[in-house]
């Protein structure tokens, strides 16, 4: 048996496959199946498998009365690049999928082949996508997903090419319920994804809706310059995912007790609204050690800040002394992110690295970083400071890579960059970087 966690994958045999989905209950917790071409879209409304459409044209693709999901991987469509296996939360139901006890994924195979995949991380989302089924150099492989929306079911077919009516007044009785609730939204394959793009190219994200009027302006101005930066090198089919990794060591002091740090997690936000799939910033802090902590989302980013910019104590459950520590190693941190890029992938990753520098393994970074330059990951590296920042300084130089994918400057006080300033700085490479992975076939 193979267990997966979030965001690993691994291969599967081309034989049919069942899938189960524990936690799921019709009416309540409903299971969902998509059917999607390269682009991670829909090509028609048949390719949408749920409870009032079980099964795809072919029948490739079933979903049974019992709730679990048939695959025949061999009979599947050349169209069909992905299936992709989510759940979302009843719209009479409260509370968010975290909530959902037992919830988990099992595919199994004739030969006796068994991946589980366990959902992880999920908070305040109201649907998600917790398994994909894919093809991968001629074969198949599985990957546990676990990433959501807050928006429930109309978040979750929007971003996958369906376009949501309003339901009928009336109510209806789900297909295999037994008792009446309100219909599922009548769907059909038309509209873009969750994020809405404005004429300017600038991307809002359904949580920017719980904003205050006067957040909302402020993120709006910042998300403008944002786009300005990427419209004007060029870039296209960027939206990814978004990493941001923050110093928290001893000599950062003054910058946390003087609120710089908090200010940068509130600039990174809006990067994260127009580059990050789902709107939101992954978070690390490290020192010679490092703590994964919650997504930044932009409707509660200053709660974030108010829990997590620290750089002692113990805040949401981690000790920062003893878990983080307070002097610098970059090779843990580095090590961890790299591990987390699944080298068979479409979704293109910033990381935006920010230090104050001591950085002295020079030949283990630049053995990771040559590493790296075959995964789909673009480091931006922020030096704060005057102090030497070593081989960050020489990476545009390093040798031995697939492709450039490393950027840095240093500046004195990030607080001191305007905003039009900081966004030229930490995104003119990104780009550059985009066409020369697509090039060298590291995106696909």
């Amino acid at each position: 048996m193979t267990a997966l966690s979030r965001g690993a994958n691994t291969p599967i045999s081309d034989s049919p496959a069942t899938i189960a989905v524990t936690g799921t209950t019709p009416g309540s917790v409903d299971l969902f199946v998509f059917l999607l071409d390269a682009t991670r879209r829909v090509r028609s409304d048949d390719d949408l498998v749920f409870f009032n459409n079980p099964s795809s044209p072919d029948r490739t693709v079933t979903l049974d009365a019992d709730g679990q999901i048939r695959l025949e991987l061999p009979a599947v469509d050349a169209g069909v690049d992905m299936i992709a296996v989510a759940v979302s939360v009843d719209e009479t139901v409260p509370g968010p999928l975290s909530a959902v006890p037992h919830l988990g994924v099992c595919l199994t195979q004739p030969d006796g082949a068994t991946v589980t995949a366990a959902v992880d991380g999920l908070t305040t989302e109201r649907s998600a996508v917790l398994l994909e089924v894919y093809r991968r150099g001629g074969g198949w492989k599985v990957r546990n997903v676990s990433a959501g929306w807050e928006g429930g079911l109309v978040a979750l077919v929007t971003e996958h090419g369906v376009a949501v009516d309003e339901p009928p007044a009336q109510p209806t009785a789900h297909a295999h319920a037994g008792v009446p609730v309100p219909a599922a939204p009548a769907v059909s394959a038309t509209a873009p994804g969750t994020a809405t793009v404005d004429a300017a190219g600038v991307r809002t994200v359904p949580a920017e809706a719980g904003l205050s009027l006067e957040k909302r302006q402020k993120l709006d101005l910042r998300k403008k310059e944002v786009t300005k930066v990427l419209l004007t090198k060029g870039a296209s089919n960027y939206v990814g995912r978004v990493i941001l990794v923050i110093d928290k060591t001893g000599s950062m002091s003054r910058r946390y007790s003087g609120g710089e740090v908090r200010e940068i997690v509130r600039r990174m936000v809006p990067v994260a609204t127009q580059l990050d799939a789902d709107g939101q910033l992954e978070a690390y802090l490290y020192g010679v050690k490092f703590a994964k902590l919650p997504d930044v989302t932009v409707d509660r980013a200053d709660e974030w800040i108010d829990e997590y910019v620290h750089l002692h104590g113990r805040h949401g459950g981690i000790d920062y002394d003893r878990q983080i520590g307070g002097i610098n190693d970059e090779i843990p941190i580095m090590s961890e992110v790299i591990d987390s890029l699944d080298r068979d992938t479409s979704v293109p990753t910033l990381v935006l690295f920010f230090t104050d520098g001591g950085f002295n393994k020079r030949s283990a970074i630049q053995k990771l970083m040559r590493q790296a330059s075959s995964r789909p990951a673009f480091w931006q590296f922020i030096g704060m400071g005057r102090s030497g920042f070593g081989v960050l300084e020489k990476l545009d130089t390093l040798s031995g890579r697939v492709v450039d994918n490393a950027g840095f400057f240093s500046v004195e006080s990030v607080d001191a960059l305007s905003d039009s300033r900081l966004y030229e700085l930490l995104l003119s490479e990104y780009p550059d970087w985009l066409r020369a992975a697509r090039a060298a076939n590291i995106l696909r």
